[in-house]
C-alpha cells in the first residue's frame, strides 16, 4: 500500500485541490494529512472530507508543533499501517504532482527518491536570488557533512521505503522544525539507504505564506553542525 502525507497549516485555498489531484495520479494510494489545528479551517475541511472518502484521513493537533514532528508522526503511522512506501510532499503545489507516479516507479529500485530541484534537469520558478544563495548555501553544505552523492537535501518531495523507516531511531531525531527534512537522511544512510533523484521544477506557492524562516535556516545550521561532530566523531 502505498501513503500519501502532508504535513500542513493554513493550506485550505490549496489542499482540496491538490487531494483530488493526487487520488487521480495514484488512485490506489491512501492520503493522510497531519494538520497543526489551523486557524483557517484546513483541519475542519479534512475531518470532512474523511467521512466519505475511505482512502482519506487525518490527524488534527493541538496547536503547531512543526513540520519536522508531523513528518516524524508521518513517517511513523506509515509504518504502523504497514504502507509499503510512504510519499512525502508540500501542501502548496511547490511540488508538480504530475511526477508522483515517476517517483514511485524509481522507489522499485532505491529506497529514498527524491523529487530534486539540483539533479540535471531540476529547476526552480519564482524564487528571489536570496532564497536561492540561502537554499545553495545549505545543501552544499548537507553534502559535505552527509556524505550522501545527492543535489537536494532540503526538499520534501520524497518516497521512503517503510522497511527501512521501520528502523529509524526516532527517539535520536532532534530537529522539529525543517532541519528534520535533512537529518532524517543522516539516519538513512546510516541505516545503509540507496538514493536516488529524479528531476523536478520547484515552484513557488501561489497562494498562502511560505512557512520557511530565517530561524528556521539557523536551526538547519545548527543541526547540520551537529551531525558534522557526529561524523568526526564516528
Amino acid at each position: 500500500m502505498l501513503l500519501v502525507g502532508l504535513a500542513t497549516y493554513n493550506e485550505l485555498d490549496n489542499l482540496p485541490h491538490l487531494v483530488a489531484r493526487i487520488h487521480t495520479e495514484l488512485p490506489a494510494a491512501d492520503v493522510l494529512v497531519v494538520d497543526d489545528n489551523s486557524p483557517d479551517g484546513t483541519g475542519a475541511w479534512c475531518q470532512e472530507f474523511s467521512h466519505d472518502n475511505h482512502w482519506f484521513t487525518c490527524i488534527v493537533r493541538e496547536g503547531k508543533q512543526g513540520l519536522g514532528s508531523a513528518l516524524s508522526l508521518l513517517m511513523q503511522t506509515a509504518v504502523e499501517r504497514g504502507a509499503s512506501h510512504l510519499i512525502t510532499m508540500d501542501a502548496d503545489w511547490s511540488h508538480p504532482p504530475e511526477r508522483l507516479t515517476e517517483l514511485v516507479a524509481a522507489a522499485e529500485s532505491s529506497d529514498v527518491v527524491i523529487g530534486s530541484r539540483y539533479c540535471d534537469g531540476g529547476s526552480i520558478e519564482g524564487w528571489p536570488w536570496h532564497r536561492r544563495m540561502m537554499s545553495h548555501t545549505v545543501n552544499s553544505l548537507s553534502r559535505v557533512i552527509l556524505g550522501i552523492p545527492i543535489g537536494d537535501f532540503s526538499g520534501n518531495y520524497r518516497v521512503y521505503n517503510c522497511q527501512l523507516l521501520a528502523k529509524v531511531p526516532w527517539l535520536e531525531l532532534q530537529s522539529a522544525g525543517y532541519a528534520f527534512i535533512e537529518e532524517v537522511l543522516w539516519h538513512l544512510k546510516r541505516l545503509g539507504a540507496t538514493f536516488t533523484e529524479v528531476p523536478i521544477t520547484f515552484v513557488d506557492r501561489k497562494l498562502g505564506k511560505s512557512k520557511i524562516s530565517s530561524r528556521e535556516m539557523v536551526g538547519a545550521l545548527k543541526m547540520l553542525s551537529s551531525l558534522a561532530w557526529r561524523r568526526l566523531r564516528g
